[in-house]
């Protein structure tokens, strides 16, 4: 998969270092698969929710932060939307963001 805005991870995790581990090995994870669908993300990541608007959120360092990508299955893109804490995950609309 292509992965856009990888900038977001790297802001994110320089402001919360316990994070960085966790957000490359799915970074480096995500760019190696082929996902043609919701149901081989589940397999890999069975923790993950597949909502609306073609968005995956994820779980990062278990369930402390929540990672959500929008994903362009016919062309192999995922875009990052949001990286945050719980906190930060609940003041927004995962479907829009």
């Amino acid at each position: 998969m292509r992965i856009l805005s990888i900038k977001t991870l790297k802001d994110f995790w320089s402001h919360y270092n316990d994070s960085e581990q966790a957000l490359r090995a799915w970074y480096s994870e995500a760019k190696k698969a082929s996902w043609k669908t919701p149901k081989q993300i589940k397999e890999k990541y069975n923790s993950a929710s597949i909502i609306g608007n073609n968005r995956v959120v994820f779980n990062i360092c278990g369930n402390k932060y929540r990672l959500i990508v929008a994903i362009k299955y016919e062309f192999s893109i995922v875009f990052i939307r949001f990286i945050g804490t719980h906190l930060q995950y609940n003041k927004i609309n995962a479907e829009r963001i």
